[in-house]
């Protein structure tokens, strides 16, 4: 841990090394499920990033200084492995040209086959380094070498919701309708946010992520499943 600092008058930012690194990540999640497990009174709810944790607070309930010092004691013992089962999430993908809206551009990029980049992006396992930008999209890393792309220089207007995209090292799902400048590989049937759930989020930083390549007509059974709530992700728990 770097630093704890004020984040206006009812946040506090906890800073890491500030760099895109597993294993900093993980550390951030430890400390924000320690603090959680810890129930301090005030503390209203915690956003871990790639290498921060913003902690929120009721300052008629608690301080800084108070949850300053109890920050860094809790911090000397929260490197200990995390008692949460670790999850990875296995998510349908169809990489057909319908959904794929760049996916030619990428191979053209890197020089390979449509099938090469669908081979490749299937074929690794990504971590959840963070939710942010919209409720749900979700930051995942890293891809391999031969996929890193740029953002579209000009963003589009309407990405559509489940869309499947990639930018610089990272690849992501965006939640809902949205503007953006990711280049969209695919698309997934899979609700990755749901507002009708108790839990809306079907990620949480730290899972682990891989993509399988489906059919358009398998595309369709399962969004007529998640439609009516019959759908159940595949998860694998370590």
């Amino acid at each position: 841990m770097k630093e704890i600092i004020p984040y206006g008058d009812r946040a506090i930012l906890i800073n890491f090394d500030q760099r895109i690194d597993p294993e900093i990540n993980q550390a951030v999640i430890q400390l924000g499920q320690a603090i959680e497990a810890a129930g301090w009174a005030g503390v209203q709810y915690l956003i871990p990033a790639y290498s921060s944790l913003t902690l929120a607070y009721d300052p008629s309930l608690t301080t800084f200084p108070i949850l300053k010092k109890a920050i860094k004691a809790l911090h000397e013992v929260s490197s200990v492995s995390s008692s949460r089962g670790h999850r990875t999430i296995i998510i349908p993908v169809c990489y057909e040209e319908h959904f794929a809206w760049d996916l030619a551009h990428i191979a053209q990029a890197s020089q390979l086959s449509p099938e090469a980049v669908i081979r490749l992006h299937t074929s690794t396992t990504y971590r959840v380094y963070m939710l942010g930008f919209l409720p749900g999209f979700v930051y995942l890393g890293r891809l391999p070498e031969a996929l890193k792309c740029k953002r579209k220089t000009t963003p589009r207007l309407k990405v559509p919701a489940q869309a499947v995209a990639l930018a610089g090292f990272q690849t992501g799902i965006y939640p809902s309708e949205a503007p953006g400048g990711w280049q969209i590989v695919g698309k997934t049937p899979v609700r990755v946010f749901d507002p009708r759930l108790e839990d809306p989020f079907l990620f949480r930083a730290g899972d682990s992520v891989s993509f399988r390549s489906i059919s358009r007509k398998e595309f369709e059974q399962i969004e007529q499943e998640e439609i009516h709530l019959k759908y159940k992700p595949q998860i694998q728990y370590d």
